[in-house]
This record gives structure tokens, C-alpha cells and sequence, in this order.
């Protein structure tokens, strides 16, 4: 069975529509319900976060649970495509910590 390659803007598009799925399940509400935000762990109003891709969909990352959090618009705006290691790394020198 030979399987199609995607170029980086289908799977982009493929990945997005899974996504605006995964936004109207009962998980996805849950996660909201919670109120927290992923990266700051700030209690926010449910209408106030955003679906973030820890790993972005420019970088390889999918559109499934594991890879899906709630964030809050002012912590997913300054992550933008960043890996979660680049992510940490970046907190750290907001820190100052050179560790």
C-alpha cells in the first residue's frame, strides 16, 4: 500500500482540522473547565485560554491529546513555535538561572 507524502502546508491544514475537532470533545471542555493554564500554571477564565501545540504543528507536532494543552493567550503568544525544551530554556533566562 503506497501512502501519500504531505508537503509541510497540507499536514499544517490536515493537522488544524483535527484540532477544531478535538475542540468540541468532552476532553477538551474539561481541560477548559479547569481554568489552568499550561505553561504559567495561572487560574484563568475558561473563555481566556487558548489550544496550544506543546511541540507547534510548524515543527512536526500533531494534533492529538498528548501534544494539546490549554494556555492562556499571553503565555501561548510568547512560546509562539517553540519546542518545550526551547520553552524551558527561555523561562530560564527570563529567571536569570544559568543552570
Amino acid at each position: 500500500m503506497k501512502r501519500k507524502v504531505l508537503n509541510l502546508e497540507e499536514f499544517i491544514k490536515r493537522e488544524k482540522t483535527k484540532a477544531k475537532k478535538l475542540r468540541n470533545t468532552r476532553w477538551w471542555r474539561k481541560q477548559l473547565e479547569r481554568g489552568i493554564c499550561y505553561y504559567c500554571g495561572r487560574k484563568v477564565k475558561s473563555e481566556e485560554l487558548t489550544m496550544d501545540h506543546k511541540i507547534p504543528l510548524s515543527r512536526g507536532g500533531t494534533s492529538d491529546r498528548f501534544n494539546i494543552v490549554p494556555a492562556c493567550k499571553e503565555c501561548n503568544n510568547k512560546k509562539k513555535y517553540l519546542l518545550p525544551w526551547e520553552w524551558e530554556d527561555y523561562l530560564k533566562i527570563l529567571k536569570g538561572d544559568k543552570g
